[in-house]
């Protein structure tokens, strides 16, 4: 198992809850998907957040990405909710 750091983003609620904008945290996660459970297995208040059921959007390096997406080291995640416009 190989620990990488990736810099984490949080925007509008999901960074409410949290209590922070950004974070660099170490995973051996493949995938945002991998990555994601990584979080929710943190506790409170990720779990809440960033649960299964909850809309979340994410991005790798800026680039709307599905959670099949692969993470590198230094790669920045964001995660956000669904944007909506009228």
């Amino acid at each position: 198992m190989t620990l990488k750091t990736v810099q984490l983003r949080y925007f509008a609620g999901i960074r409410e809850a949290i209590g922070r904008g950004s974070e660099a945290f170490a995973t051996d996660a493949a995938t945002v998907a991998e990555l994601r459970d990584a979080l929710l297995a943190r506790g409170e208040p990720y779990a809440s957040c960033l649960a299964r059921g909850r809309a979340v959007r994410t991005a790798v390096n800026q680039v709307l990405s599905e959670e099949s997406a692969p993470l590198e080291a230094g790669c920045e995640v964001a995660f956000f909710p669904p944007v909506t416009g009228g």
